[in-house]
């Protein structure tokens, strides 16, 4: 006998109907969320390093050019245009050596103007001081005569009082002695008292006008000294350089038209990453290698203002006795060190830093496979970066740009 089969429920044919694609829509979402993004790459279009275990060389390394430990400027005290020429530019020169002579008329016009005008007030300061002397000394001749006066009238009261009192001259005529001894006692008492004080003051005047006279003439002195200026000379003994004139060309005062540099040693000048600004103080020790000899130097000088992203430093040498193959003028390779050698894993410097500013990488796992992984960069040289964490001796990074790669999980090397 035959069995009677039952038709499906229609609420069952819905429930599968709409549970069957969910579930497969589940199971698509998580699989793609726990797929990693992958890229295939060349591995011929990739650096691949090492991580390995040495010694950090904690140093900068940057180009620094040869020149004068010493360098005098010659500038053009008065300006004017150049009428001669006395030297070339890479002669050695004597302090005190004429280099050129430039012409100004109306320069030297002043110069004549005010040196007239100067020697006319010193002649008028000496002939006030000869009539202030004139009339000292007609004073004086007043004060002798004024004192002989006295000395006369005293003499005759003191004879006339002597023959009064022996009754040998009248009274009148003894009277008329004392009246012309009182007076001639009072007038000398009165005209030196004056005298001394018109002595007080013409000393103070002369005084005066001498000082005067004084300063007057070192400024004349000190013009006169100025009209060499026209003659631009030597202020160092040493080799001139950057001196190019053309005779008839025009200088303003003060403008520098070469310089000297001092033959008593050399100092490097370079310009550097503003990225070191900070890293570098005064005092720090260096190398540089001249024909394979080494010299050590120091870092002696820095300037802080950055231009163009770069910062000037000066090195000298911590010997004086230098090579002769040290040239003024020479590009040096030189090395600076910030601080001693330590151990430390390394990791060769590459574009991948710039990708991930230092804070992961690509690391492989197999020969062909590189997963994305935390790490931390700390010191770094022309050569190394140090690994603080995140890598150990051994492993092998992709040190080559990130930059077509970088959002990806996982990087497949074919």
């Amino acid at each position: 006998m035959d069995k009677q089969i039952k038709p499906k429920s229609k609420k069952l044919k819905k429930t599968m109907m709409i549970g069957v694609p969910a579930l497969l829509l589940l199971i698509v979402i998580l699989l793609s969320a726990t797929h990693k993004k992958q890229v295939n790459i060349k591995k011929e279009s990739i650096s691949i390093r090492e991580v390995t275990l040495g010694a950090f060389e904690d140093v900068i390394l940057f180009n620094s050019t040869v020149e004068p430990k010493t360098s005098v400027f010659v500038n053009v005290i008065q300006g004017g245009s150049v009428s001669d020429i006395y030297v070339e530019s890479g002669q050695m020169v004597k302090k005190g050596t004429p280099l050129l002579k430039v012409y100004n008329p109306n320069a030297e016009l002043g110069y004549l103007t005010r040196e007239t005008a100067m020697i006319e007030q010193i002649n008028n300061l000496r002939n006030i001081r000869v009539s202030i002397k004139s009339q000292q000394l007609s004073l004086d001749q007043q004060l002798l005569s004024i004192d002989n006066d006295h000395n006369n009238a005293k003499r005759q009261y003191v004879r006339d009082s002597t023959l009064y009192h022996q009754d040998i001259i009248a009274r009148l005529d003894y009277e008329k002695s004392v009246q012309e001894y009182k007076f001639q006692k009072k007038r000398s008492a009165v005209i030196k008292n004056r005298a001394n004080e018109e002595k007080v003051s013409r000393n103070s005047q002369l005084s005066s006008i001498n000082k005067s006279m004084e300063n007057m003439q070192n400024s004349l002195e000190f013009l006169r000294k100025n009209k060499e200026n026209f003659t631009v000379k030597a202020s160092v003994d040493g080799l001139l350089s950057s001196f190019n004139p053309i005779q008839g060309e025009s200088y303003v005062q003060g403008q520098s038209i070469g310089k000297i540099d001092v033959l008593d040693g050399y100092k490097l000048v370079a310009k550097v990453d503003e990225y070191y600004i900070s890293k570098l103080q005064e005092g720090i020790k260096g190398r540089v290698s001249v024909n394979s000899e080494n010299y050590d130097i120091v870092l002696s000088k820095i300037y802080p203002e950055v231009v163009g992203g770069q910062f000037l430093l000066e090195l000298k040498f911590e010997k004086e006795d230098v090579s002769s193959d040290i040239k003024r003028g020479m590009s040096l390779k030189s090395k600076v060190f910030l601080s001693n050698d330590s151990e430390a894993l390394l990791i060769s410097k590459g574009l991948f830093y710039q990708s991930t500013n230092g804070k992961w990488a690509f690391v492989l796992d197999s020969d062909n496979r590189a997963v994305k992984r935390e790490i931390k960069i700390g010191r770094e040289n022309p050569f190394y970066y140090e690994v603080i964490s995140g890598l150990k001796a051994g492993d092998r990074i992709i040190t080559s740009s990130y930059d077509d790669f970088k959002d990806v999980e996982e990087v497949n090397i074919n």
